[in-house]
């Protein structure tokens, strides 16, 4: 890309992330009953009553102290100390430990089950509060927190990682994040997020035990989720590691390619991480062949069984499309990633960003239509994608 390209391109990102970070400080603060509220609707409309989830909130204490490292920014650090200290006060399950799934809109506890995906979000969210504020007490309830997943979620005998159990850890019969999955014992999403947080956590901390879970995740992508036939990461799996379903996400293919760059250099394998690059470029190739429609985006995921594709475009899944082909372009110099790369952004910037109502859709139909049922606020509706591509490309390209 051109050196001016380049500048409007981070020019752009830079403006974006200063706006991210405004409509989050300004319209999610709950000064009523602490932290944050829990849900703002499409058209911006503050629902007070709604319910807390552990995923908002874990991701908005990360983005404030991600942003407030990245930008050297002092203001930020108030609300990542409020995004932690309400953590810590509420979702904190002090019978059982771990992170409780939801609160009610008062911080009471509603929803007490034990997510991994949630325990692997709160070693993330803590592990960088830590980088902005040097505080001990929250590197050090990320490691205990990672004992946990380790003691309590990690397949000794099969490898891998179970998805939930009930609030006193013992088993439960319905795993899923939300009723859109499938209830499958293993999946390929909770384990991208326990690898992304244990690289971060790998950073903060040089433990050995760390550094050891993080290589086996490594392995276990490159050998179980990972098809090369298909060039695509596999989702859903059983205990014994069958595939339940052949389901693709194209966000969470273009996803763990770059995550799984940073976890190579994290334990410092320069094996796994030649591997890992070989892989990333056939995988962003064949994300290119079948999710990307140029000045249209990046279609949400394909059964492989029945062929049937999901046109929507999620947010989410444009930023991560962007971190991911900086990544191949990077391994390959190949330009195809470059300019899918601007192409993909020029159409977020036009059809994502909400001039109206503020912070962006969360999805779109394949006419380019936002779907006015989901919110700008909500458990899976926070500043992490698109705050964390804004730094991460900022500092690459």
């Amino acid at each position: 890309m051109p050196n001016d390209a380049n500048q409007k391109f981070k020019s752009e990102l830079e403006n974006e992330l200063r706006e991210i970070l405004r409509y989050w400080k300004s319209n999610t603060l709950d000064e009523s009953n602490g932290g944050f509220y829990g849900r703002r609707d499409f058209k911006n409309k503050l629902i007070p009553k709604a319910d807390k989830g552990i995923i908002l909130n874990t991701r908005l204490l990360w983005a404030f102290s991600a942003a407030g490292k990245f930008n050297k920014d002092e203001s930020l650090k108030v609300y990542a100390d409020r995004a932690y200290e309400y953590l810590k006060d509420h979702f904190q399950d002090p019978s059982h430990n771990g992170l409780y799934w939801e609160l009610d809109y008062t911080g009471k506890p509603k929803n007490t089950r034990k997510q991994i995906y949630a325990q692997a979000f709160g070693i993330y969210a803590l592990s960088e509060y830590y980088r902005l504020s040097g505080t001990e007490e929250a590197k050090d309830w990320a490691l205990s927190l990672f004992d946990l997943v380790e003691t309590r979620a990690r397949d000794q005998k099969n490898n891998g990682y179970l998805e939930a159990f009930q609030n006193d850890w013992s088993p439960i019969t319905d795993v899923r994040l939300s009723e859109k999955e499938d209830n499958s014992a293993k999946t390929m999403n909770t384990h991208l997020h326990i690898l992304e947080a244990y690289t971060t956590l790998a950073q903060i901390s040089k433990n050995t035990k760390v550094l050891e879970a993080l290589e086996n995740l490594i392995v276990l992508f490159l050998n179980r989720f990972y098809d090369e036939t298909s060039q695509h990461f596999h989702l859903f799996f059983d205990e014994n590691w069958h595939r339940t379903k052949a389901i693709v996400s194209y966000g969470h293919d273009i996803e763990a390619i770059w995550l799984l760059t940073e976890a190579c250099k994290a334990v410092a394998n320069p094996k796994l991480l030649l591997e890992t690059k070989s892989i990333s470029v056939a995988v962003a190739k064949t994300f290119l062949k079948q999710a990307y429609i140029p000045k249209s985006g990046i279609i949400n995921e394909v059964d492989l069984d029945t062929g049937n594709v999901d046109t929507d475009r999620h947010w989410w899944a444009q930023m991560e499309s962007l971190v991911g082909l900086q990544y191949a372009y990077e391994f390959s110099g190949d330009i195809q990633f470059r300019n899918a790369q601007l192409d993909i952004w020029n159409y977020t910037k036009k059809h994502f960003i909400d001039s109206k109502y503020g912070e962006w859709h969360f999805r779109l139909n394949e006419n380019q239509e936002p779907y006015t049922t989901e919110d700008k606020v909500s458990m899976w509706k926070a500043p992490y994608h698109n705050s964390r591509a804004c730094m991460v490309l900022i500092k690459l390209i």
